[in-house]
């Protein structure tokens, strides 16, 4: 007897860093010393009034148990107060907010509560590449949308209009962009909202990089409306220093919400009420701390520009977010030949896996910039 695997098992495969990641292993068990550039971790600590408040919860008796699906008062309303103050949006704490064990974990739930078999989802391209694996995973069907190099890495709206949107339900937007590092804008917010409503789809913006090297901070739901076709998430990973911390957050009406928690409280028992509390302690963390933060990532990110300079790589300099996207030279077959060749010669891995899948004939290369070898 033979035991297959679910079909959606074989849509996807297994992420691409996690078997980069095995080879790497190798490679420094062997004794060969490689710098690794390609993760999207963030190296600093968060804020020490964060680190403290864990601690002090963290060693109260009563604070180990489950906690509610939704949260504790004290982060939704910590999300609610951030939103307000960096992005000029009003959310109800008890309504329309939902706390995640990160933006990854929304991906999947906004994607099960909303997509059936055979759905479409308008998927960008270059993009990050879960929102593709997932919707497979949700076996709908992925349309690929092209953003614009010419006009600031936007959508097409002329060539979304042309698409047959027959059965589309859901699209993912990113912006700030990852990886292009395009930054977003009053008008592309509010032309998303008006083709969302146009053609009822829903809109979700995944928004995580909006504090690194951004001094323009935007919310799709600062659009009149938004919240009535629009799901906005964003995450603490790497505005705060806490990706290992595995918190963020999903904005939206409550109805969408409600939905997007049917399925959250199936999956899992909510978060440790301890990291709660400090996440929310560093939802208050002041613009000096950020500034910090950014004065550091500048430097990175000239380093990360001047190996471009040595690869012989084409870049905007005027990117934001925590990467930086460059474009091969033409000898190349794509990123990953090129990756290749400075991984096994010069002992660094470069290359990004969340650009390295983007759909492009030409495949771009992204250098992460946030990690101590680049001190």
């Amino acid at each position: 007897m033979q035991i297959e695997p679910a079909r959606r098992v074989n849509n996807v495969s297994e992420y691409y860093f996690s078997t980069k990641l095995k080879e790497i292993d190798e490679m420094k068990a062997a004794g060969k010393d490689v710098i690794n550039l390609g993760i999207g971790s963030p190296d600093l600590p968060p804020s020490e009034a964060t680190i403290e408040t864990l601690c002090k919860e963290a060693h109260k008796p009563n604070v180990h148990g489950y906690q509610s699906y939704i949260g504790i008062p004290e982060l939704r309303n910590g999300f609610a107060e951030w939103y307000k103050k960096w992005y000029g949006v009003e959310l109800n704490p008890n309504t329309e907010i939902q706390p995640l064990i990160g933006s990854k974990e929304g991906i999947l739930h906004i994607s099960l509560a909303f997509l059936n078999p055979g759905d479409g989802v308008l998927v960008p391209n270059p993009g990050y590449p879960t929102y593709t694996s997932v919707s497979h995973l949700c076996e709908a069907k992925v349309i690929p949308y092209d953003l614009d190099e010419k006009h600031q890495w936007q959508p097409d709206f002329d060539a979304l209009e042309k698409m047959n949107l027959d059965g589309v339900k859901l699209m993912w937007t990113n912006y700030p962009n990852m990886p292009t590092g395009a930054n977003a804008s009053v008008e592309l917010f509010e032309k998303l909202v008006a083709f969302g409503k146009k053609h009822n789809i829903i809109i979700c913006n995944d928004n995580p990089y909006s504090f690194i090297l951004n001094d323009r901070k935007l919310s799709i739901l600062s659009v009149e409306g938004a919240k009535d076709i629009c799901i906005e998430m964003n995450s603490m990973s790497k505005s705060h220093n806490m990706a290992g911390w595995r918190i963020a957050m999903l904005a939206s009406n409550q109805q969408f919400v409600e939905w997007v928690l049917r399925v959250k409280s199936n999956v899992d028992s909510g978060m440790f009420r301890p990291m709660m509390m400090a996440a929310a302690e560093a939802l208050k963390n002041p613009k000096e701390w950020h500034d910090q933060m950014n004065v550091v990532y500048a430097r990175r990110r000239n380093i990360a520009f001047k190996i471009l300079d040595l690869l012989k790589c084409s870049y905007d300099t005027e990117q934001v977010g925590l990467f930086v996207w460059g474009k091969i030279p033409d000898n190349y077959r794509d990123a990953g030949a090129l990756a290749d060749e400075i991984l096994y010669g010069k002992k660094m891995f470069l290359l990004h896996p969340d650009l390295f899948l983007a759909t492009r004939e030409r495949d771009m290369s992204a250098f992460h910039y946030a990690v101590p070898n680049l001190h």
